[in-house]
């Protein structure tokens, strides 16, 4: 494989997660599809190790929104070998529940969040996999859903 096709499906894997996020059924597949068994996910407010329970932790934190637009740059990707490191830019747009609601019957503004996404890759038997996504923000406007009751 050459390294300009490695570099392509190295990039994909962050292009199809932050898609997955928007608008694919997460479970299992969707996370054997992308990452390593040993994967680790990082955010500012939590962290994942593994591949069990990592559809589940997703499909948790995606709960507190009605829905989401993740809209990422195309990543930078570094080979090192059967090894890779990327870096990106995302901005992701979170719309909120009805039941987060102000007064008068208003949602409150969409939060939305700039984030520097690194991350790693290994080649497998499967392909290119994600062992590591970790987020950075850089900026945030609106207001984070209100904790659940």
């Amino acid at each position: 494989m050459t390294s300009t096709r490695s570099t392509a499906e190295i990039g994909s894997l962050l292009d199809r997660y932050l898609v997955g996020l928007d608008d694919e059924k997460l479970d299992a597949d969707w996370a054997k599809r992308l990452f390593t068994d040993d994967a680790v996910v990082e955010f500012p407010m939590s962290r994942h190790e593994g591949i069990d329970g990592l559809a589940a932790y997703h499909r948790g934190a995606l709960a507190a929104f009605e829905r989401t637009q993740h809209l990422g740059s195309p990543a930078v990707v570094e080979l090192d070998g059967e090894r890779a490191r990327l870096r990106a830019n995302l901005i992701s747009t979170h719309v909120h529940l009805p039941d987060q609601a102000l007064p008068g019957g208003e949602l409150p503004p969409l939060f939305a969040t700039g984030t520097f996404v690194t991350g790693e890759a290994r080649r497998t038997s499967e392909g290119w996999r994600l062992s590591l996504l970790s987020f950075r923000l850089i900026w945030a406007t609106g207001n984070p859903p209100a904790p659940r009751a």
